[in-house]
């Protein structure tokens, strides 16, 4: 057998994540993915670059710390590649470019921004079609700091995908603009029409939902369960979500806008089940490294 060792760094809007993931190899047999660490820094951009526009000099400096413990850890691993990848808030910030180059000097890690359609497409590298059936109509939901990626999948193939701009960050620090739900809210209009969809829910906020839900593993959440959870926990303080449903703090000031947004989308798409898998890029990004070395 031969084990192939891989990392994925997601630099979102709320945190950044390094995922180490080794893949078994054997021949004659499927390779086998095992997430073998993960370690998530509450660095928050979005709180910079949505205020400001660019990331400052403090977060600047905890990036690199940050960079600098992950290249140790990923040499500790023994990593035979990794991919870094920013997104929403590094996207929008003016320094972004300065940042990148800083990072790169003190750490030795090269991290690429990727737009809203490559970061959509690397989400579908990932298991998710464990969770799909050929005969249903899905709606990939991925609800990150700065943004929210909408994509259709019908047949088990990607019909139409669109990023808006309205996440966790951009709607605590109250920078989403008036007209961007009636834009999400008709760009499912028009494109899912009448049809009997299922969702499918990423991203830390709904994984946390879903850890407290209860629900059996592999089950979906419904509908009202999210509603009655969004109006449940904007009855609650920070602290209090953080001490009934044992939350991080930077989880804990953003959870609700997440369901908000879930909240949402159940009801413009007439959806009733929401599945949540537990994916995200990072996953996305291991499957794509994978396949490219298989090439």
């Amino acid at each position: 057998m031969k084990i192939r060792k891989l990392g994925a760094i997601d630099i979102g809007s709320n945190a950044m994540r390094l995922l180490i993931n080794y893949v078994y190899e054997e021949e004659g047999k499927a390779p086998i993915f095992n997430k073998t660490s993960i370690v998530r820094m509450p660095i928050r951009l979005g709180h910079d670059v949505f205020i400001d526009g660019s990331v400052c000099e403090n977060n600047i400096e905890r990036i690199c710390d940050a960079m600098q413990s992950y290249a140790l850890m990923m040499k500790v691993y023994d990593i035979e590649i990794y991919k870094a990848y920013a997104t929403s808030a590094m996207r929008e910030a003016l320094n972004g470019k300065d940042v990148i180059k800083k990072v790169k000097k003190r750490s030795g890690i090269n991290i690429e921004i990727i737009n809203g359609k490559t970061e959509a497409e690397i989400l579908f590298n990932t298991e998710l079609g464990d969770f799909i059936n050929d005969g249903k109509t899905y709606l990939y939901v991925d609800v990150g700091g700065g943004s929210t990626e909408l994509t259709l999948l019908k047949d088990g193939k990607v019909f139409t995908s669109k990023s808006f701009e309205v996440g966790t960050v951009r709607l605590l620090e109250n920078k989403v603009e008036p007209h961007t739900f009636d834009e999400m809210k008709k760009w499912l209009q028009e494109n899912i029409k009448n049809e009997e969809i299922e969702l499918i829910g990423s991203g830390g906020n709904i994984n946390h939902v879903y850890k407290y839900s209860g629900v059996k593993l592999g089950l979906p959440l419904s509908s009202l369960y999210v509603k009655k959870q969004y109006q449940i926990m904007q009855t609650m303080t920070a602290e209090e979500r953080m001490q009934n449903f044992n939350m991080k703090p930077d989880r804990a000031d953003v959870v609700v806008y997440a369901l908000e947004i879930y909240n949402n989308v159940l009801k413009w798409s007439h959806a009733k089940k929401i599945h949540v898998p537990k994916i995200g890029l990072s996953d996305g990004i291991i499957r794509t490294i994978y396949k490219d070395l298989d090439r």
